[in-house]
C-alpha cells in the first residue's frame, strides 16, 4: 500500500504544474534547493499516518517511520522539522484528493459530520482557532470546531467535500457542491427545505428526504423509499473517517495542520479499496431513478 500511495502522488504531481509555497511570499528571501525529503515523500507519510493505526503522529513518525520506513525514505529528517514543513504539502494533498473523487452514478447521498477542535470546558482557553471554530449544535449536543459536508456515491466514494464552521446550517453549501451530481440526492431532515428543493431541481437534481412528525404523509416512488432507508450507508462512511481515518482529534497547534489531517484522512478514506457499498442492479437503477 505504501509504495502504490507514493507512486499514485508522484504522478499526479509530476502531471500537475502546482506553484511552490516560495511564490507565495516573494519579497521575503528563502531558499530554493531540493531538501533531503520531496513533496511527494512528504505527502505519502503524512497520507500514510492514516492508515498506520497511530492515534498520536509523533509516536508514528519516530516510531514507525524512522524505525521502519527508512529504507523506503532514505532522507529521513527530524521530527521537528518534518512539521516544518508539512504546509508546503497542503495544496498537493487538496489537489490529489480532487483528483481521486469519484463518478456520479445518478444515486447520491449527502450527510454532515462534527470536527471538534477542543473539549467544551476548554472553548474559552482554546486559541489556535479563535475566530475560526465556531460553537455549534448537532444531534449529540453541543461542541465546537467545524462541520464537515459530504457527498458520496451508491459505491462509497466521495463526490464532493465542503469544510465550514459549526454553526452554519447543513442546507447552505448544498448548491456549491451538487455542480458535478446529477439524479437524485439522498439527505435526513435537515436538507428538508423546499427553497432548496426547487432550487436543485431547476439545476436537474432532485432532493429526496425524509419528513418531519409535524407533516403529513406523502406519497414517494418505490424507489425512493428503499434509498432513505439505505442512506445509512454515509453514516457508516462518516464513522469510517472518525475512527479509523482519524479526520477528528484535538490536539491541533495550528490551522494549516488541522486542515491537512482533515484533508490526508480524507484522501486515505478514498484510496481503501473495500468501502461501504450498495448492491443496485443496473435494470432497477434505470427504471426507477428517471
Amino acid at each position: 500500500m505504501l509504495t502504490e500511495l507514493f507512486c499514485s502522488i508522484d504522478d499526479f504531481l509530476k502531471s500537475q504544474k502546482i506553484n511552490p509555497v516560495n511564490a507565495l511570499s516573494p519579497k521575503k528571501k528563502l531558499r530554493n534547493r531540493a531538501g533531503s525529503l520531496s513533496k511527494s515523500e512528504l505527502a505519502t507519510i503524512i497520507v500514510y499516518f492514516h492508515y498506520s493505526g497511530y492515534k498520536n503522529f509523533k509516536q508514528y513518525y519516530i516510531e514507525y517511520v524512522c524505525r521502519h520506513l527508512r529504507k523506503y525514505f532514505p532522507g529521513l529528517i527530524s521530527y521537528s522539522r518534518f512539521i516544518q514543513l508539512t504546509p508546503r504539502v497542503l495544496v498537493l494533498v487538496s489537489s490529489f484528493l480532487q483528483s481521486r473523487f469519484g463518478k456520479c452514478s445518478g444515486v447520491s447521498f449527502i450527510d454532515s459530520t462534527t470536527i471538534n477542535v477542543c473539549h467544551n470546558r476548554r472553548i474559552i482557553r482554546n486559541k489556535v482557532f479563535s475566530g475560526l471554530a465556531e460553537r455549534g449544535k448537532s444531534t449529540m449536543g453541543w461542541f465546537f470546531g467545524f462541520k464537515v459536508h459530504l457527498i458520496t456515491n451508491d459505491q462509497g466514494e466521495l463526490l464532493s467535500v465542503k469544510l465550514t464552521k459549526g454553526n452554519v446550517n447543513d442546507r447552505q453549501p448544498v448548491p456549491k457542491m451538487v455542480r458535478n451530481i446529477f439524479g437524485k440526492l439522498f439527505g435526513d431532515k435537515g436538507y428538508l427545505s423546499s427553497v432548496l428543493s426547487n432550487k436543485l431541481r431547476s439545476k436537474g437534481l432532485h432532493l429526496v428526504t425524509t419528513i418531519r412528525k409535524n407533516m403529513k404523509n406523502k406519497l414517494m416512488p418505490l424507489f425512493d423509499k428503499i434509498m432513505l432507508r439505505k442512506r445509512f450507508i454515509i453514516e457508516t462512511i462518516n464513522d469510517k473517517l472518525k475512527n479509523e481515518c482519524q479526520i477528528e482529534h484535538t490536539r491541533h497547534r495550528s490551522p494549516t495542520n488541522f486542515l491537512i489531517n482533515l484533508i490526508a484522512g480524507l484522501t486515505c478514506y478514498q484510496m481503501t479499496p473495500k468501502k461501504p457499498a450498495l448492491k443496485i442492479p443496473s435494470d432497477f437503477n434505470d427504471t426507477l431513478i428517471a
